[in-house]
């Protein structure tokens, strides 16, 4: 290097010398004869004028000539559009042609820019001319042609000077020839015309000189600073100088041509390549290079710092194109990077850690899942970083608990490495490590501990000597093992264990696993602690769902109910048995997930079964649902952020297995679906009250039939909303699947769910199905009853021949009792017809109907009243007892337990019949 800073120097000081002279000599000149830069340009300048002139003559030639052609067409176009024109015939026919033809000839010869419009007869006696005298006198010129009926077209010397004209016929009645007209333009104006150009065509040609020498100017100055000046023995010692520069560096320098023949290799470059002085001329291919080497020599492509193999070398190779700055080909330079290759190696390790680190930060955590944030670290680092990966967590994080103290048995929760076959602990499995391996190390101390050569390390091989020696013969051969610890709190342990590259972890890749466990920590430890609150919110769900289906037979109900993934939803449902052998069914949906909808949803059901209990048709239920919900919204909180409730909606139905009717109400939930016996499918039109809360909009309820056989979906829109279809097309989708399944409402819940269930449902799935039933007709007896005290005694005896033909003769008297209170009741204080009806179905049902709406009240009566102990007769013998509202009225009910198969009383019948006999 220090021999090519001294020829640089040397070539410095000869160029800075040449300069100094060119200085003395004078100004730099383009006009200086002793240059030749300054010879071209003078010799450019004059072709160039004379150039100019040349094209200046051409020009105005071709302009003359153009001029005099355009003028000699103008001229017959004007003779013969005149010669045409309308009236002219009888013009030259009228007693004075010349009145009527002068003043047309002079407009027209005004209008055209022609110089004469004459009109003269068959034998040249003008009718017109621009000169007035002149008319009446015979043409001069050319006309026996146009006598003929041709044209004639001449330049001549007329009465006007030189001029251009033109002869046509004006022609009459059989085509013969009646008149002549000519039209002309003189020379005079002609060169006019010329001179008018003239200015354009001069200032073009200046202006082609000026750019042109200007052009030649700026290029010959740009040579004369480029050359500085120099003659041709300076610029002869000045190549001489660098060509001593370009071999006397140290980097490698080739020139090939384009067909991939060498040209030129300095000094450095055949030493770097091993090119003898014979390699000059030959192709690329032939001098032994590296294949790749002479590929890229030969293909002329650009390469950057490519690294080349050559023996024992490395070096860098760039390669650039000489297209654009002399003949077609390429320059390449070879560098000795030898050296510098392991820096560049762990240049690179370095990068490729931060890749890892980089991709690691993206992937892992993208779920609030324990398990699979755990396998998304072990996904991250495997190959990249290690060759198998596992991951240990405490059965306590899986539950989303923090672990009590540090704890060595560790559930294996993920693992991933290059190949399945490994013999390391399979995942799942429980393993109890013991004090000597790096585990229990790095969950005491809190470090990540590294074992660079297993098969030296004993403290691991005591866990399993029978596994660790299959571990080291599978080839694994070093370990790192890292604690995962957030918020100080140690949840478990990674390992990464390196099987496939020989070299050992060392300190670097220490540290590299132990930022991959910090920030995989942070994710499993949320992921826990979201665990936890997702575990605590579905158990508060599941205590406030139904644990069972209450009993009753007036359906069949089979029901399904999913949580979604990501959280707890506020979807519930309810079966209801009613009073009169009814059930009604519920099926509700609060907006929201979480702790919030669950508590939210346990208020919303308990208000309906209390609600359900006053036995309101469906539209009031609802309208009384949402004034609750309406005022549970006005008493939230608005410092918690959060209203009580952000939205519910309900779908509530009763159905009647003796009128074999449902009546249903919905407050923006979706409709039921139901299927007929014969397999046909409809989604009934509801009236599609408001949401729950909303308030101010009534509630309308509407009432189907249903036959027996027939079956009701109930559903929440968990069901039928899904990203991968729109509402209308599950709804299809669930129309197919409900015609199609054959048997009972388990069987439809299973195939439903299968037919639109999502992989990761995103909201909460509420199901039910119930297939109706019909309460025989021979278990339901009715009777009208008179409005007369003495039909209190009839109706006994017909309940108690009722009760006899079903085998309940042992209810008798208690029936009799009851019947006999409530009959005498509504004669005495009620309105309307008065009927009785009993239904056996889980129990005895006496119901008394009239067209009162006042409700009775059960009283204690005093020793002294004569009446008031109806009523409490009732409630002491019947199980149950109440009132429900009709259209037409109410109905007082009363409900009997069955005999027992003994054939005596229900516990709570006989012990109210001893005390009602101990009483007298």
């Amino acid at each position: 290097m220090a021999g090519l800073r001294r020829r640089l120097r040397s070539s410095s000081r000869f160029l800075a010398s040449g300069r100094s002279s060119v200085r003395r000599s004078g100004k730099l000149s383009l006009l200086s004869v002793r240059s030749v830069v300054g010879l071209m340009f003078v010799l450019q300048v004059v072709i160039v004028l004379l150039l100019a002139a040349a094209a200046v003559v051409v020009l105005v030639l071709d302009t003359q000539r153009d001029s005099l052609r355009e003028a000699t067409n103008r001229s017959l176009t004007v003779a013969e559009s005149f010669a045409h024109s309308p009236g002219i015939v009888e013009a030259l026919g009228s007693p004075d042609p010349t009145a009527v033809l002068q003043p047309r000839a002079e407009a027209a010869r005004e209008r055209t820019g022609v110089d004469f419009v004459v009109v003269m007869t068959r034998d040249g006696i003008r009718y017109t001319h621009p000169v007035p005298d002149r008319i009446g006198g015979r043409f001069v010129g050319t006309i026996a042609p146009a006598q003929a009926g041709g044209i004639v077209k001449e330049t001549y010397e007329g009465t006007l000077g030189p001029s251009v004209r033109a002869v046509v016929p004006v022609r009459g009645p059989g085509d013969s020839v009646v008149g002549l007209v000519s039209a002309g333009v003189t020379l005079e104006n002609v060169s006019a015309m010329v001179m008018e150009q003239l200015p354009v065509v001069l200032g073009a040609a200046a202006a082609a000189v000026a750019l042109t020498t200007g052009g030649a100017a700026l290029l010959g100055r740009r040579l004369l600073r480029q050359t500085h000046g120099l003659g041709p023995h300076e610029i002869t010692r000045m190549y001489d100088h660098h060509d001593a520069v370009l071999h006397s560096v140290k980097e490698g320098v080739l020139i090939v041509d384009d067909n991939g023949r060498l040209l030129l290799a300095n000094d450095e470059a055949q030493r770097l390549l091993d090119l003898t002085p014979e390699a000059r001329g030959r192709h690329v291919r032939e001098l032994g290079l590296a294949p790749a080497t002479a590929a890229l020599l030969a293909s002329g492509r650009e390469a950057t710092d490519e690294v080349h193999l050559t023996g024992d070398r490395l070096l860098a190779v760039n390669q650039r194109p000489t297209d654009q700055y002399g003949p077609a080909g390429s320059v390449a330079t070879f560098r000795d990077s030898t050296e510098l290759q392991a820096l560049s190696s762990k240049v690179e390790t370095a990068r490729n850690r931060l890749k890892v680190l980089y991709d690691a930060g993206v992937s892992i955590g993208t779920t609030l899942d324990v398990t699979r944030t755990a396998e998304e670290l072990a996904e991250a680092s495997v190959p990249r970083f290690a060759d198998f990966v596992t991951v240990d967590l405490a059965e306590a994080v899986l539950r989303g608990n923090e672990p009590e103290s540090m704890e060595k048995e560790l559930r294996r929760t993920a693992s991933a490495g290059i190949r399945d076959d490994h013999p390391l602990y399979p995942t799942g499995e429980l393993i109890r490590f013991v004090s000597s391996t790096p585990q229990v190390r790095s969950l005491t101390t809190g470090l990540a501990v590294i074992e660079p050569d297993l098969h030296n390390g004993s403290g691991w091989q005591v866990q399993d000597l029978e596994r660790a020696k299959r571990i080291t013969d599978y080839g694994i051969h070093s370990l790192i093992t890292a604690p995962l610890a957030a918020r100080g709190i140690v949840l478990g342990v990674a390992n990464f264990w390196r099987s496939e590259k020989p070299e050992p972890f060392e300190g670097d890749d220490l540290s590299l696993a132990e930022e991959l466990v910090a920030r995989a920590a942070v994710c499993i430890d949320n992921a826990r602690r979201y665990t936890r609150e997702h575990s605590v919110a579905v158990a508060l769900q599941r205590s406030l769902l139904p644990r069972g289906l209450p009993e009753q037979n007036a359906l069949e109900v089979a029901y399904r109910y999913l949580p979604a993934q990501p959280g707890v939803g506020g979807d519930w449902f309810d079966v209801i048995p009613l009073t009169g052998a009814r059930v009604a069914l519920v099926v509700g949906d609060v907006v929201g997930q979480g702790l919030h909808a669950a508590a939210t949803m346990g208020q919303l059901r308990t208000a309906v079964l209390n609600l359900s209990s006053l036995d309101l048709p469906p539209d009031e239920l609802l309208a009384r649902l949402d004034e609750l919900a309406d005022r549970i919204h006005r008493g939230g909180d608005p410092a918690e952020g959060a209203d009580t409730i952000v939205g519910a909606t309900c779908l509530y139905a009763i159905y009647d297995p003796v009128e074999r009717r449902c009546t249903m109400a919905r407050a923006g939930h979706l409709p039921p679906a139901i299927v007929r016996a014969d397999g046909d499918v409809e989604f009934p039109e509801l009236p599609a009250g408001p949401p729950l809360g909303l308030g101010g909009l009534p509630f309308e309820a509407s009432e189907l039939e249903l036959p027996q056989g027939s079956e009701l979906v109930l559903y929440t829109n968990g069901l039928v909303y899904n990203r991968e279809r729109d509402l209308g097309s599950s709804l299809d989708v669930l129309r197919g699947t409900l015609s199609r399944v054959k048997g009972g409402p388990e069987s439809i819940c299973a195939a439903t769910l299968n037919a639109l269930l999502s992989p990761r449902p995103s909201d909460d799935i509420a199901l039910l199905v119930a297939r109706t039933r019909v309460l025989p007709a021979d278990r339901v007896a009715r009777w009208d009853v008179p409005r007369d005290p003495a039909a209190v005694g009839h109706m006994r005896d017909v309940v108690a021949r009722q009760l006899a033909e079903w085998d309940l003769e042992e209810t008798g008297f208690i029936t009799e009792l009851i019947l006999s209170e409530l009959v005498t009741n509504a004669i005495r204080y009620a309105t309307g017809p008065i009927g009785v009806r009993l239904l056996l179905d889980r129990c005895l049902i006496c119901e008394v109907s009239d067209g009162s709406s006042t409700s009775p009240h059960l009283r204690y009566a005093a020793s002294t009243d004569e009446g008031g102990r109806g009523l409490f007769l009732v409630a002491q013998f019947a199980d149950r007892w109440g009132t429900r509202y009709t259209p037409e009225g109410k109905v007082i009910w009363a409900e009997q337990p069955l005999p027992d198969e003994s054939g005596a009383p229900s516990a709570p019948a006989a012990a109210s019949w001893a005390a009602t006999a101990a009483g007298g």
